[in-house]
């Protein structure tokens, strides 16, 4: 199929607020998906944090480089590949998976990109995006449809060795291709199909898009499978609408190296101050980012952070 790239996520509004509190991460790579038994990481208090990363632009690795300097635990507790693509097949009519050639070289290099932060016992999941072609996580026309891509997705978790699949529904652009737009059942069935196949796995929310408030269809309320759910605006504080525990919610969003530090500083200390058990972040890159870093750890762990070479 024709390469189309993965569009950047830059966005961000004029709020400002924020909390969050402690969370086990979910799912632990096994020694047969790694290659080798995970080393216990040294265990730290506070917030879950979350790395989303721009393949096109920087490497997964950069998510393992940082550490706190009290303890040594790892700053960031889950990877998010950033991003696959949900597009549109005008031939059959279908959705399908598709990897652009950053995200494709991240898989295939699982052993050198993947295993490292999973042996560090951070988690690695692969977020999944619009592609401005008509398809979405919203518009299914059938439970079996939904099935189908949902196994698409669990079926690149296994193949790859991930620990679980994000769902950020923007850039779909409903109705391109002749597509239907947006109808209740959607989302529904492909969550279900999808914590279905994969029991022990992470599935997270990205909080935007038509998908995020179609989370209930015939009796059925698909907000319990869901591990995490964040806010998606850049340096900003907002609960996301999803009926989750406040351990697994994340009202605190920042960009690192563009939300300021006093304001990453203040969403980390509303977190910790409201209970709340994540704390996400965007667009980690390969530049020692230890100064931006540590303003939200010295609030959320009490420790500045650390990076590696």
């Amino acid at each position: 199929m024709k390469f189309t790239p993965v569009r950047s996520r830059v966005r961000r509004a004029a709020l400002a607020l924020s909390a969050v509190a402690a969370l086990a991460v979910g799912t632990t790579a096994t020694a047969a998906t790694t290659g080798a038994a995970a080393a216990p990481a040294p265990r730290k208090q506070g917030p879950t944090s979350v790395a989303y990363i721009e393949v096109n632009n920087n490497s997964m690795l950069n998510a393992g480089k940082y550490t706190l300097a009290d303890g040594g635990g790892n700053v960031f507790d889950v990877a998010v590949i950033f991003a696959a693509n949900i597009n549109y097949d005008t031939g059959t009519k279908s959705a399908y998976l598709h990897f652009n050639e950053n995200v494709q070289r991240v898989l295939d290099n699982a052993a050198t990109q993947i295993r490292p932060l999973q042996q560090k016992g951070i988690k690695v999941v692969l977020s999944v995006l619009g592609n401005h072609q008509g398809a979405g996580f919203a518009n299914f026309p059938s439970q079996q449809a939904a099935s189908a891509f949902a196994r698409q997705l669990s079926d690149a978790v296994a193949e790859y060795g991930l620990d679980g699949i994000d769902f950020d529904d923007e850039y779909a652009e409903y109705g391109n291709n002749g597509t239907a737009q947006p109808n209740d059942s959607s989302f529904v069935h492909l969550v279900t199909a999808l914590r279905a196949n994969m029991p022990d796995k992470i599935i997270s929310l990205y909080n935007i898009g038509p998908a995020a408030s179609r989370l209930s269809y015939g009796g059925v309320d698909v907000s319990t499978d869901f591990d995490y759910a964040w806010n998606p605006y850049y340096g900003t504080w907002q609960v996301p609408g999803i009926a989750l525990p406040q351990s697994k919610l994340s009202p605190a969003a920042v960009e690192i190296g563009r939300t300021s530090q006093s304001t990453s500083a203040e969403l980390a200390r509303r977190t910790v101050d409201g209970g709340y058990g994540v704390y996400l972040t965007y667009n980690l890159d390969g530049s020692d980012r230890s100064a931006d870093v540590s303003a939200f750890t010295r609030e959320l762990y009490g420790s500045e952070a650390v990076r590696t070479p």
